[in-house]
């Protein structure tokens, strides 16, 4: 694995959304790996880590950050516009997964530079389906940058 290969970064804060898309990597059988945040600020703190070569083990840069936009202490379209203001960090690309359908958050999200916008499925084989979606799309077939 590359280092612009380095995974999926997920920021989410619902426990059982978390459980739930792990058991979906896990029955996808995804290659590459997935870290969890809970909220924007774990976000933004991982993402800083990953941005020092000291702590490219244990925080790596991910090659895709999926991103809720409704989390605690700061929510994913402030989280998304931080990102996508920081040189180093805005070629990350970010997909929003989440439970709104609202063409505001669509277009916002959108406008602030996120990738795609995913809303989270009913079904667990629909999340599944997803989750082998964008690994092969972001992972086998496009090209993803190595630093800002």
């Amino acid at each position: 694995m590359t280092e612009s290969t380095a995974g999926i970064l997920i920021a989410e804060d619902d426990k059982e959304d978390r459980l739930l898309i792990t058991e979906a990597v896990s029955d996808s059988r995804l290659s590459t790996p997935v870290t969890f945040v809970e909220n924007g600020e774990e976000l933004l703190d991982y993402l800083r880590r990953s941005e020092n070569p000291r702590n490219s083990e244990h925080s790596p840069r991910p090659g895709i950050i999926l991103l809720d936009l409704n989390m605690p202490k700061k929510d994913g379209r402030e989280a998304l516009k931080e990102i996508k203001d920081d040189p180093s960090l805005r070629t990350i690309p970010v997909v929003v997964l989440s439970t709104s359908q609202a063409e505001e958050d669509i277009m916002s999200s959108y406008r602030n530079g996120a990738c795609g916008f995913i809303t989270k499925p009913v079904s667990f084989e629909e999340l599944v389906n997803i989750m082998r979606v964008i690994e092969s799309y972001w992972f086998r077939t496009v090209v993803l940058p190595l630093r800002g």
